[in-house]
């Protein structure tokens, strides 16, 4: 099993103790946390990308307790193993499309993917020089994608992609993360209140506030 959750919990202060289902994924296998707004969706995505500890229990990918590690070891492993699509795309602004994505090779101390042919794939290889402050919302959404996909990660998380996008926009980019997690072999979860979601990827679990 490439990544698994067991008996995740996690308390705000002053805030009701949140608890999750367990997680289990493959190589290539992709999951849905569906839930509303204030379900806890957001806490969960940051507890399997280890930007948040949990209360109890643990978050494995690849053997490692994500869980247990701390400091430079723990964003050296995040920046390696796991890309994570934000629900907005938080591109560094004074840098083009690739410095983007040499960042991410660069914090990650690895050479990752080609990035013109990955540019290429997601449908924006023309902007590769661009500025990201001329971009549109779909294409800095790809670049987003890009940039998570850059050093082949073996989790991909993505928070909450098709919020603002039509229907046609919705497939495409769900499309894109499923094909592009499939091609490298990692595990693709999709934390989203979206419900349309759910007619490309059926296998889903539940978050709710108790």
């Amino acid at each position: 099993m490439l990544f698994t959750t067991k008996d995740l919990s996690f308390a705000h202060p002053g805030q009701a103790l949140l608890k999750f289902p367990d997680i289990q994924l493959n190589s290539s296998e992709a999951l849905l946390v569906l839930g509303k707004s204030g379900s806890g969706k957001t806490t969960l995505l940051n507890l399997l990308a280890g930007l948040l500890q949990p209360l109890s229990g643990s978050v494995v990918l690849d053997e490692i307790a994500i869980n247990q590690l701390r400091g430079s070891g723990l964003d050296l492993f995040r920046g390696k193993n796991i890309g994570i699509v934000f629900q907005k795309p938080h591109l560094l602004a004074p840098l083009s499309v690739k410095e983007n994505l040499e960042m991410a090779h660069f914090f990650a101390k690895t050479s990752g993917q080609a990035i013109q042919p990955l540019l290429e794939e997601l449908g924006i290889g023309s902007k590769i020089n661009a500025s990201v402050r001329t971009l549109s919302e779909g294409e800095a959404q790809r670049v987003s994608i890009a940039r998570a996909l850059a050093n082949s990660p073996k989790l991909i998380l993505a928070d909450e992609p098709t919020s603002s996008l039509d229907d046609q926009n919705t497939e495409k980019v769900i499309g894109l993360l499923k094909s592009q997690s499939q091609k490298i072999g990692a595990a693709l979860i999709i934390v989203t209140h979206d419900q349309r979601v759910k007619n490309h990827i059926p296998n889903f679990i539940e978050v709710k506030a108790s």
